[in-house]
């Protein structure tokens, strides 16, 4: 793993920034990923947001990364949304800061990435779709629904194993101000110390 985003890592402190209430609300989650762990079943989670732009990418990205840090095999971390649009530049200018490194593998209105957080390590990739397509697990995975509009607006996730609401405040709200680039540094520090949290629960 690259030492700059280790540097990052070292900076969570997980264990003490989660809430008890936000414990509450990753506790399905790990549960989860403990019950595929214990059946040495592939661990699909799909984060999910209404443009599968900002959140539900951050929710991948540190997820997996998490899952590596832990070293908890099988597990495959997928986004997508009740709509197409891109990934919000900012989102992997943010990553990139904290230690990720990330190229274009195409280009285009909805440009295709490419996100690594080791040399040797297959590239996460980061995209906008649909939560229902065909690159997305179909059966068996986690229904992780990363913002309330998402949340509300899926009631029904075809394929589905377990759906679990884990919303996060969208850092959208600070665009075209001063304040852009920490409150998406920010938010996607809050959101890999929790995905870090739930993975250190984890007993291989």
């Amino acid at each position: 793993m690259y030492q700059s985003l280790l540097n990052t890592i070292q900076q969570l402190q997980w264990a003490e920034t989660v809430s008890a209430d936000r414990r509450r609300i990753l506790q399905p989650l790990a549960d989860f990923v403990q019950q595929k762990a214990d059946a040495r079943q592939e661990i699909n989670i799909t984060f999910i947001c209404t443009h599968n732009s900002r959140r539900s990418h951050l929710s991948q990205v540190w997820a997996q990364v998490a899952a590596a840090y832990f070293s908890v095999p099988n597990v495959h971390c997928y986004s997508g949304g009740t709509e197409e649009t891109a990934l919000f530049p900012k989102v992997s200018e943010t990553l990139s800061s904290q230690g990720c490194k990330i190229f274009k593998i195409a280009e285009s209105n909805n440009p295709l990435y490419g996100i690594k957080y080791d040399d040797n390590a297959y590239p996460i990739i980061g995209y906008s779709k649909k939560y229902d397509s065909p690159f997305n697990p179909t059966s068996g995975f986690a229904a992780v629904m990363t913002c309330s509009q998402a949340d509300g607006g899926c009631p029904f996730i075809a394929g589905a194993e377990k759906r679990i609401p884990i919303t996060f405040e969208d850092p959208k709200l600070s665009d075209n101000t001063p304040e852009q680039a920490q409150v998406y540094f920010q938010r996607s520090l809050e959101i890999a110390a929790e995905m870090f949290f739930v993975f250190s629960l984890i007993k291989i």
